[in-house]
């Protein structure tokens, strides 16, 4: 059982989806302890609905971005987290932090990467006119949003589309994948190979395809 700590800054809704994965058994994992840099996201609240430890660690608190990172460090090893999931942690992390859990934190972003890192994507890929958008749940490097992909997950972008209705569409599919992504981590089925992440006995479909707007017309 995979032991998991989650960093979260805001409503927490792929925490939600994590955490009931977990209650579900449909993942090998338990969320050991989920850390907010801010008091009042609602994702503290989720946690705790589930009985899931919590701790506030304010960035505000510390001189600089390496004394906050090494709080973090110090906290999720006393939970002896073996995974870091980032959850809508709105901030950077050090190098520090990274390479005190390599290759052991994910993150999951609201677009296909590497198209579109960064924030506010959702409006720039409908403002770019991309007919499909998305999501990825990738490890965490260095760079922002540049670390290798894990999995992602395709939606298609309307032209009546707004930031609203492609975030909601994307969030549907955040739900299902990160989940997955623990899954397969804690399966052992996951390996990093320069910039690609194999997956252990992973079938593929020759003919899957995605076509928008439709061929029939």
């Amino acid at each position: 059982m995979v032991r998991l700590g989650v960093l979260v800054s805001g409503s927490g809704t792929n925490l939600q989806s994590i955490l009931d994965a977990c209650a579900a058994g449909s993942i090998d994992a338990r969320v050991a302890v989920v850390i907010s840099n801010v008091s009042s996201a609602y994702a503290l609240t989720r946690a705790q609905n589930a009985g899931v430890p919590t701790r506030v660690v304010s960035h505000k608190e510390y001189p600089d971005r390496d004394a906050f990172d090494a709080e973090l460090v110090s906290v999720l090893k006393g939970y002896d987290v073996e995974l870091v999931c980032l959850a809508g942690f709105m901030r950077i992390l050090t190098p520090g932090f990274i390479r005190a859990f390599p290759g052991r934190i994910m993150n999951i972003h609201p677009a296909l990467l590497p198209s579109f890192p960064g924030l506010d994507v959702r409006q720039a890929a409908i403002d770019h006119g991309v007919r499909f958008s998305g999501c990825t749940v990738h490890f965490v490097d260095e760079g922002v949003d540049t670390g290798p992909i894990i999995i992602q997950a395709v939606v298609p972008v309307y032209p009546d589309d707004t930031e609203e209705s492609l975030r909601d569409r994307i969030l549907k599919r955040e739900h299902q994948i990160y989940p997955g992504a623990i899954q397969l981590y804690a399966q052992g089925r996951l390996s990093i190979s320069g910039r690609r992440v194999l997956i252990q006995d992973h079938h593929h479909d020759e003919a899957a395809c995605l076509i928008n707007p439709s061929l029939d017309f």
